[in-house]
């Protein structure tokens, strides 16, 4: 994969934090991208055929690379379908849900988190224009993020939710800076892995890989992002590898064969 300038991330990633992302499943339902974020909503929804998902993290192995606009917009889809569908944000370092949906970020997730009474979660949860989908924005920034997504109050959070929410899925920070990504996927039903065509280097998402898979982690795919027109026939096409196929064991196997 061709590497990707850290000047060009870091201005993305302030970009997304201040404007937000784009919600094309919103104001653009009927394009392709869209019917490509549903297509993989149904994966989602199909990929374990034992056990309903209800908690779900998105994450990618490096900052900048379309994590928080695809949670945003496959959380639409669910929400279109008339789930009732939550968005956490729970990137507390670089928050963008409240950005996305023109919300003031003075209270949230870490208030929820942090609070020694418990709190009423309607005062923190707030519905959005697309009818059926609520946001938790984060809050004020934490001394400690770490330590309170490992603590038992989120245990106990994540499970209040699943029961008054039908989808919930958790926007959290890229593997490659801090262990935020790690410990949420080891407490929700499943997580998916976004790596975008071009931009992440193979070696760092086979290592956010293995920093999952060090958590018994429940990596039900790789969503592959930004793939350019030339390659698809249409630029943004969102694929999806279910099991994390194309950069999993079977690429490793076929390295060793040769």
């Amino acid at each position: 994969m061709f590497g990707f300038g850290k000047k060009r991330q870091k201005k993305l990633e302030d970009l997304s934090m201040h404007k937000g992302v784009g919600l094309i499943t919103a104001y653009a339902p009927k394009s392709h991208i869209s019917e490509q974020f549903r297509t993989l909503r149904t994966n989602i929804q199909y990929s374990n055929a034992d056990q309903q998902i209800k908690t779900l993290v998105f994450t990618s192995s490096g900052p900048a690379e379309g994590k928080s606009t695809i949670s945003a917009n496959v959380a639409v889809t669910f929400a279109n379908q008339g789930l009732r569908t939550l968005l956490v944000d729970a990137d507390t370092r670089r928050p963008t849900v409240h950005a996305t949906f023109s919300l003031l970020n003075e209270r949230g997730l870490v208030n929820l988190l942090t609070s020694k009474e418990d709190l009423d979660l309607g005062e923190y949860i707030v519905p959005t224009s697309v009818e059926h989908l609520s946001v938790l924005p984060t809050g004020p920034v934490p001394p400690n993020p770490s330590e309170l997504l490992s603590s038992k109050r989120m245990e106990r959070l994540i499970n209040t939710l699943s029961k008054n929410f039908d989808m919930v899925i958790f926007d959290v920070p890229p593997l490659g800076s801090v262990t935020d990504a790690q410990i949420l996927a080891s407490k929700v039903d499943a997580t998916v892995l976004v790596v975008p065509f071009g931009i992440a280097q193979k070696g760092a998402v086979i290592a956010g890989k293995g920093l999952l898979e060090q958590v018994d982690a429940n990596i039900i795919g790789v969503v592959q992002n930004r793939v350019p027109q030339e390659a698809t026939g249409y630029y943004g096409y969102y694929g999806y590898y279910g099991n994390y196929g194309y950069y999993g064991k079977k690429d490793k196997d076929d390295k060793a064969a040769k």
